[in-house]
């Protein structure tokens, strides 16, 4: 019964996406030119991982189709997908095409123009970066150079959406973190052309295979799951309150040496249903504790202005420490920070926690995570902080997290991909039996792409009456 329900979701879900591959005409980027190779081989410092030269592969493969691509490229923090994501842009400039980059934040957005600039100064890319704070001249510049089409690559945030922002000739669309964004603004990237461009969505969210063999099965999903030579891995300590002193006076050694420390709080203010520190005690607590170095400040319900300008004081190091809520989970990228310490660790999922284990390790420096927790939590808890401190490994993470928690927390609004609902099927459980039912499911669409012979009927008038049964939400994924 398990695997009735699940195969119908596949059928549906590879049907969809071949019909979808079929309906949707993208560009062929059949060139490797110029810009492409020179980076390739000039202007890269490092060489790519194994990962990273299967991923870029598979892009290559998807954009010269002569259909549109729509790829998920997940890997774990660190593992190298702003490389992999300006190589298929540089493909899209060798074939007279402009490329752009959506990230959820300012913040986020900047960062990627930075590290992009630096990494194309050598080969002549134009390249410039839109958001909300883009000053109106400039913003003019901007759009008259998207229109002649002397600009090659525009890096920006929501503003990138705006009926104003007018392309010349678009051609791929890169969406960071693209669970931020909210389907309406995603589709608004597709009329930014009238053959809507190849899209690639990247996360550094791991998703466990059965979740994304269910949730995405209508993207083609790439993993980069090797990290680059070099990176040392962030060493992880549980501490419980009654190490405070010690795990303060370590924080005091990495800041002598002129290093940077995160303290992330689950909550802005005291509650005292789930007893946890606050975030406004807390904040004062460290500045009487450090007193001697700058403490930065920023959650989720300051003004957009002030929490770029805190942000910014700790990303330029003119502040030594950053206390926050999660809004840090994604995409702050200070290579100076060695420490991180997450206050109440058991209040979180162990996906969250890795993420933000993930702003940490980031420079040549030996970096920590500290899980600080009280010493009476349930002995379930406690197995799920150890993990922690015994894997970096995001994807093995995800997997516990799943079979810890059961899917909820992780499907969550993803649940809105799946064509209908489970009833019987577990996303957690019952991995084993997802793959023998895709795979079943890719066979029986292999030989019967509509499900017309007649052997097959009693499959097509099964699958019609569940989607009958169910909201398809897919039609605006």
């Amino acid at each position: 019964m398990k695997f009735e329900e699940l195969f119908f979701i596949q059928v549906d879900m590879l049907r969809r996406n071949r019909q979808r591959k079929l309906a949707n005409a993208g560009f062929r980027f059949e060139r490797v030119g110029h810009f492409f190779n020179t980076f390739y081989k000039q202007c890269l410092e490092f060489d790519l991982t194994g990962a990273q030269k299967r991923v870029i592969k598979e892009i290559r493969a998807d954009v010269n189709t002569g259909r549109q691509m729509n790829r998920l490229v997940q890997g774990d923090v660190g593992s190298g997908k702003t490389v992999v994501a300006l190589m298929s842009m540089l493909l899209a400039i060798d074939n007279g095409f402009q490329a752009c980059m959506m990230a959820p934040t300012e913040i986020l957005a900047t960062q990627h123009y930075e590290s992009l600039r630096a990494l194309v100064a050598k080969i002549g890319v134009s390249i410039k970066l839109l958001t909300g704070s883009t000053k109106a001249a400039e913003r003019r510049a901007i759009h008259e150079q998207l229109t002649d089409g002397s600009l090659q690559i525009l890096v920006g945030t929501h503003a990138l959406i705006e009926d104003t922002v007018q392309f010349n000739n678009l051609g791929i669309a890169v969406i960071d973190e693209q669970h931020r964004f909210g389907v309406a603004q995603r589709a608004k990237l597709w009329s930014k052309n009238t053959i809507p461009p190849h899209i690639l969505v990247m996360t550094a969210t791991p998703i466990p295979r059965t979740l994304a063999m269910t949730v995405y099965g209508d993207l083609d999903v790439s993993v980069i799951d090797e990290l680059p030579p070099g990176r040392k891995p962030v060493e992880t300590l549980l501490r419980y309150d009654n190490n405070r002193e010690n795990v303060y006076r370590g924080i005091g050694r990495q800041l002598r040496e002129g290093r940077q420390v995160y303290i992330v709080y689950p909550l802005i203010d005291e509650s005292d249903k789930l007893e946890l520190k606050a975030l406004t005690e807390g904040f004062e607590e460290i500045c009487e504790v450090f007193n001697m170095y700058r403490v930065a400040f920023v959650h989720g319900r300051m003004k957009p202005t002030e929490k770029d300008y805190q942000m910014s004081l700790f990303a330029s190091g003119q502040a030594q420490i950053l206390v926050a809520t999660t809004v840090i989970e994604v995409g702050v990228n200070v290579p100076n920070a060695t420490v991180m310490v997450i206050e109440n660790a058991e209040r979180f999922g162990l996906s969250q926690l890795h993420q933000l284990r993930g702003r940490v390790g980031r420079g040549a420096d030996k970096s920590f995570c500290i899980l600080m927790t009280k010493y009476k939590i349930a002995k379930e808890t406690r197995q799920r902080l150890e993990l922690m401190t015994q894997t970096t490994d995001g994807f093995k993470i995800a997997e516990a997290d799943m079979q810890m928690r059961g899917p909820g927390d992780l499907e969550g609004t993803m649940q809105s991909g799946i064509p209908f609902e489970l009833h019987i099927a577990n996303l957690a459980t019952d991995g084993q039996i997802i793959a023998i039912a895709r795979a079943a499911a890719e066979r029986l669409l292999d030989d019967d792409p509509n499900l017309s012979k007649q052997e097959n009927s009693k499959f097509a008038i099964e699958l019609k009456r569940a989607l009958k049964r169910n909201i398809d939400w897919s039609k605006i994924s």
